[in-house]
């Protein structure tokens, strides 16, 4: 197993990902991207939701979302989150935790312009997170929008962009046998990643 030895892992933890992450990506399974992202507001209640990982680079980890939905209102209040993407077929998990911040507009438009018809349709038409009365008035807001634009793309609502999420903690996690797993966690320190192995 990779892990087993430091001297087999990137000193980067940037790099480290990509290495696995690339393995699944080249699978090419649904929702290959997918990660549990955990947010927190001000009243410390912790809530956890699947988010679709869009980019990354060395600048951090882009998703994109509605500001009002439940996450958005907790990073406004409190700007650090957890990823979490696990991959059971592999054995392996790697949690990220730092601060996030709102990506630019030409960032999120630019993705939105990416985005098929109805997931720009949905956008406009769902209010994330707040309560709705019934299905049908979804699906009746849904309709109207794409009454609205039945011959033309609607740009991107105010309302909806992305976060990136700039890390500080890597934490590197893959199965071993009898439950001895090995985990080595990368820290942000005066500027430079500090390798620790820790006991599983």
């Amino acid at each position: 197993m990779e892990l087993r030895n430091i001297s087999n892992t990137k000193k980067d933890p940037f790099n480290q990902f990509s290495l696995w992450y690339n393995i699944i990506r080249k699978e090419n399974r649904d929702n290959y991207n997918g990660l549990a992202l955990s947010t927190a507001g001000v009243d410390g209640r912790v809530s956890s939701r699947m988010v679709l990982l869009k980019k990354y680079d060395k600048k951090g980890f882009v998703f994109f979302t509605n500001y009002g939905s439940r996450k958005g209102l907790h990073l406004s209040q409190n700007p650090y989150a957890s990823m979490l993407f696990y991959w059971p077929e592999h054995g392996r998990q790697v949690r990220i935790e730092g601060r996030t911040e709102k990506v630019s507009k030409k960032e999120s438009d630019e993705y939105f312009n990416t985005r098929i018809q109805g997931h720009k349709l949905n956008a406009l038409a769902s209010d994330q997170s707040t309560e709705i009365p019934d299905r049908q008035y979804l699906l009746d807001r849904y309709n109207e929008m794409a009454s609205m634009y039945h011959d033309t793309p609607p740009t991107r609502p105010d309302h909806w962009g992305g976060y990136r999420l700039v890390p500080d903690l890597f934490e590197f996690w893959e199965e071993g046998e009898n439950r001895l797993h090995d985990r080595l966690e990368y820290r942000l320190l005066n500027g430079r990643w500090v390798i620790r192995r820790l006991a599983p």
